[in-house]
């Protein structure tokens, strides 16, 4: 009867914009008058060769008939039938009068139910319809079928979980109420700009960058002191040491665990909150915050400016033929023979520079174990050697002394500084090296001969 409505889901907020551009221009070329797209997407995308000024939801470009109106409510009028999203409104979108699903991106899983199931909400004379671009339809049949008369709810959910996963987050002191309530007051408004909404979380990512950075050093520090009660004989000192790395420790395990507990707070309340209202506005506000100050906690990234990359997707790629082989078995005559024990003693001298690499991963080896590959391992160790390389003092020693007049000058000091300093990006095998002082000395002997091989070459 002309209310039926269609969704168009695309992989990225950039595409959401341009399918819009795309289906107003041919709406508008084909003459067709019943045609009324949206798109809704947070944010803002700047523009490009398609998109000609940066945009946000409610720009006039995209939806000038808005007026201020929620996008739900909106799109529940006779104004609007085509919803464009990338995300948005995938999950907890209840319009009954939504019959139709256009899907370009890859669904998979509970991702895969939620999404399609934005069709099943009842209406009288509806008929749904999916046209699937992307997704096979056994990749859509296994998604489902865990759901599908199968899946049995063991117990009943707690709906207060959601209160304890606050607690917990605000016990912390990462973030503070008036930032969340700040974000969420531009994150609500269909007026304000969305360009601002990264500067409310950066309080609380950089109150999370200082603690980790201080946890970290103070495990170096302790580390060192460690070393150094070692081999004066000082167990008091060395006891002090365990305890405070062992409190470092526990300080970036509890950031690590606050990090996990963010998220889980936001998969636990948008899932719950489409079953139990809630109706607690504070609950709302920190889901919508906690959602984009997460990706801001990568302990990988706390020393770099923030690059936000969950919009990249792979727009080109090129296959190149490089050679094509066939290999064939019994095609060719004549005698081949397999020779017996004969020529024991008769082998030729390795190559020195492979025999030389293979002792220093053999030795590699039995210090990292078998698990890791040997160009892992070979990187890590170049990368520490290169950090003492940068030494003056000490190199200038490694190329007048003997090895073992070296061992006792400042190498094992700066190498065991280098290693500590790696322990941000190789922490396994830093902690694998500092692990016992056999464990140490074994490495020293490793990378002391590549920086005497390498001064030599």
């Amino acid at each position: 009867d002309g209310q039926a409505k269609a969704m168009v889901v695309t992989s990225s907020r950039r595409e959401a914009v341009r399918y819009h551009l795309a289906m107003v221009t041919y709406a508008a070329a084909k003459g067709y008058r019943d045609v009324h797209p949206m798109v809704a997407f947070s944010g803002t995308v700047t523009p490009d060769e398609i998109i000609p000024e940066e945009v946000t939801e409610t720009s006039r470009l995209l939806n000038p008939d808005l007026k201020g109106r929620d996008l739900r409510d909106a799109f529940d009028t006779t104004e609007y039938n085509v919803m464009i999203a990338a995300n948005k409104f995938q999950t907890g979108f209840d319009q009954p009068k939504l019959c139709a699903m256009y899907v370009d991106k890859k669904l998979q899983g509970v991702d895969c139910v939620q999404t399609l199931s934005r069709l099943n909400r009842v209406f009288p004379g509806k008929e749904t319809f999916i046209l699937d671009f992307f997704n096979d339809a056994e990749e859509v049949l296994e998604s489902f079928l865990p759901y599908y008369n199968r899946a049995e709810l063991m117990d009943v959910s707690d709906a207060q979980i959601v209160y304890d996963l606050q607690r917990t987050l605000d016990e912390e002191q990462i973030y503070h109420w008036e930032e969340v309530e700040a974000f969420a007051t531009v994150f609500f408004d269909p007026r304000a700009p969305a360009a601002g909404l990264a500067a409310h979380c950066h309080p609380a990512r950089d109150r999370f960058a200082h603690r980790y950075r201080e946890a970290e050093e103070e495990r170096r520090r302790a580390a060192r002191a460690k070393r150094t009660a070692e081999q004066s004989g000082d167990r008091v000192g060395m006891q002090n040491a365990d305890h405070r790395q062992h409190e470092a420790g526990e300080a970036m395990d509890r950031l690590d665990l606050f990090r996990k507990n963010l998220q889980s707070f936001v998969r636990v309340y948008e899932f719950l909150s489409q079953i139990i209202d809630y109706d607690d506005r504070r609950l709302e506000q920190l889901c919508v915050y906690a959602r984009h100050l997460y990706p801001l906690l990568r302990v990988d990234r706390l020393e770099d400016d923030e690059v936000d990359v969950s919009e990249l997707a792979l727009t080109h790629y090129r296959l190149t033929k490089r050679a094509e082989h066939e290999l064939w078995l019994g095609e060719k005559e004549g005698e081949y023979g397999l020779k017996p024990i004969s020529d024991v003693g008769t082998g030729k001298a390795h190559d020195p520079e492979k025999k030389r690499l293979s002792e220093i991963i053999q030795a590699l080896n039995e210090l990292f174990g078998a698990d890791t590959t040997d160009a892992d391992m070979l990187h890590y160790t170049r990368g520490i050697v290169n950090r003492v390389r940068r030494d003056e003092t000490t190199m200038a020693q490694v190329r007048t002394h003997t090895t073992v007049q070296v061992m006792h000058g400042t190498f094992p000091r700066k190498l065991e500084d280098a290693v500590l300093d790696s322990m941000k990006d190789h922490r396994a095998y830093s902690m694998r090296v500092l692990d016992t002082p056999e464990s140490f000395r074994a490495f020293a002997a490793v990378a002391l001969r590549l920086l005497l091989e390498e001064e030599v070459n």
